[in-house]
């Protein structure tokens, strides 16, 4: 090949100026990688890049991952399809179209890693390194490492390749790279990543004793969660998951004792005797049986160990606990944290304060993850009965369509100021999401109640309001409200107060008084997060 030739092949960035140097490295580098031979690997790269191939290869893993049963995976390939679907017009529309670099010369490519028809597009920079790069790194901001290094590790010999066949310059491959893994960053902006473990309070002092086969571990299923106590079917894609559960416990732990709740027994009843008679209280059920089993817990000062066993689990999840293997590695890491727990009082006419419910011998309503009242009573309810039939989304949707097409705004007193309430939620700690029903936090310890209101006037904008639930982001709403405060003030105009607790509904008096116990409940947190003194038997 002639130098003119030669010359009218490089990239135009390339031909003067400060970036001729650079120019010349990228090819010296591409002849280099060119002429190596690697054994194994002849036959096995050119396959790899040809299944990457308008991203064959990454859409495939993800609809694998989607397929699991753990939220962090399915939200992993979410996120990395997400990625592609960015990176894929900045670098074929803009990208390409602005640089028109030439594809390398293939002279010294040996032929048996040439298995593909040439591409006729412009070189840079390289599609199949940023669609490469952006589901990796999508992957690594949610899955756990186990699943992460295997993806960042193919999507770098997928990178590598397209220097090794033929298909482009190592600069090339450097900026798709560089755009995919910026593309799967900028998905924060609009859906921020998910921390695996939320942060919890522990002590240095603070001592449990566990053992190897269990005993002394009282372990209550209800298995009928969400079916004999919401009036409710119980699903049996959700039996099967807590005889998993069950079945795990029994091989591991096999001096644990295991308490099947009949579909007509008392769950309150049957978690204060396990807590009385247990050194350490397992549950395993929906978030409204572990709320039952956080009082039985808090009764007696037992650790509480929650066991993932449905389809949300969110206070399992919000610790880290995705699995039942999870729950039996916290176990057997013997660390405790402690948590707060939202508090729900009811003012009596002396202006001291009291219990709301009856369901505890103390005097106390207490919820785990959120309190929900207004519109949102009814989208919880909604949504939980079509999930076992639907999936968590598609109940999702027409859940807030046919709440929204109906609920009308509740007349309270939000300390002390009278506003028409549509929506509203109180978290216990700070959630990181902006929907309707938040399911994440990076703290469980912060001492704070997240409140988010919708408050409006005569008219509800429904359809606005429906479309910002629907996007994840309330906070689009007109009359959208939102602040942290360690009390709360309610008063219904109305008569009595209907609240969401942890997904159970409870009807409540007219004026109630919401507020934290910090630290209050001791639970088991998986060994990797580190932690104080622990006894081990």
């Amino acid at each position: 090949m002639s130098l003119a030739t030669e010359e009218r092949r490089k990239p135009f960035l390339y031909r003067k100026g400060p970036l001729r140097r650079l120019g010349r490295l990228d090819r010296w580098a591409f002849d280099r990688v060119a002429a190596a031979h690697l054994p194994g690997l002849e036959n096995v790269l050119p396959r790899l890049s040809r299944a990457a191939d308008h991203g064959v290869l990454w859409f495939t893993v993800a609809g694998t991952m989607a397929l699991t049963r753990r939220a962090r995976l399915r939200r992993a390939a979410l996120r990395g399809a997400i990625g592609i679907a960015v990176a894929g017009p900045v670098v074929n529309v803009l990208g390409k179209h602005a640089f028109r670099r030439a594809r390398p010369v293939v002279n010294l490519v040996p032929p048996i890693r040439i298995r593909w028809e040439l591409p006729t597009s412009h070189a840079f920079p390289s599609g199949h390194s940023a669609s490469a790069a952006a589901f990796a790194t999508g992957v690594a901001m949610e899955a756990p490492r186990a699943v992460a290094v295997p993806v960042a590790i193919t999507a770098g010999a997928v990178a590598f390749a397209r220097i090794y066949t033929g298909a482009h310059y190592p600069g090339d491959v450097l900026a798709g790279v560089g755009i995919g893994a910026l593309a799967a960053i900028g998905t924060r902006l609009v859906w921020p990543a998910r921390p695996p473990v939320a942060h919890i309070t522990r002590t240095s002092t603070e001592r449990v004793t566990v053992t190897g086969d269990g005993r002394g571990l009282v372990v209550v299923v209800n298995d009928t969660a969400g079916g004999a106590d919401t009036g409710m079917p119980s699903v049996p894609i959700l039996r099967n998951a807590t005889e998993a559960a069950v079945s795990l416990l029994e091989r591991e732990l096999p001096a644990a004792r295991i308490v099947w709740l009949d579909p007509d027994e008392d769950v309150d009843k049957a978690l204060e005797v396990a807590a009385a008679q247990g050194e350490i209280l397992g549950v395993i059920g929906g978030d409204g049986t572990v709320n039952a089993g956080a009082r039985a817990a808090l009764r007696h000062d037992v650790p509480m160990l929650p066991i993932p066993g449905g389809t949300f689990d969110h206070f399992a999840r919000a610790l880290g606990l995705e699995t039942a293997e999870d729950a039996v590695a916290a176990y057997r890491g013997g660390r405790l944290g402690h948590v707060d727990v939202g508090l729900i009082v009811a003012p009596p006419h002396d202006g001291s304060t009291r219990s709301t419910g009856d369901d505890d011998s103390t005097g106390e309503l207490i919820f785990l993850n959120t309190a929900g009242l207004g519109a949102y009573t009814e989208l919880v309810e909604r949504r939980e009965r079509l999930a076992g039939r639907l999936g968590r989304w598609p109940a999702l949707v027409v859940a807030a369509a046919r709440t929204f097409r109906r609920s009308e705004p509740v007349p309270l007193l939000v300390n002390g100021r009278r506003r028409l309430v549509w929506l509203g939620f109180v978290g216990n700690c700070m959630y990181g999401s902006r929907g309707p029903a938040p399911t994440w936090r990076a703290h469980l310890d912060d001492g704070r109640l997240d409140i988010r209101l919708v408050t409006t006037g005569r008219r509800v904008p429904r359809l606005r309001a429906l479309a910002a639930v629907l996007a994840g982001h309330l906070h689009l709403t007109p009359g959208y409200l939102s602040w942290h405060a360690g009390t709360l003030e309610l008063a219904s105009l109305d008569g009595e107060l209907t609240l969401a607790r942890d997904g159970e509904l409870t009807t409540l008096p007219s004026a109630v008084h919401i507020t934290k116990r910090p630290g209050a409940l001791a639970v088991f947190c998986l060994p990797s997060r580190g932690g104080g003194g622990f006894a081990r038997s």
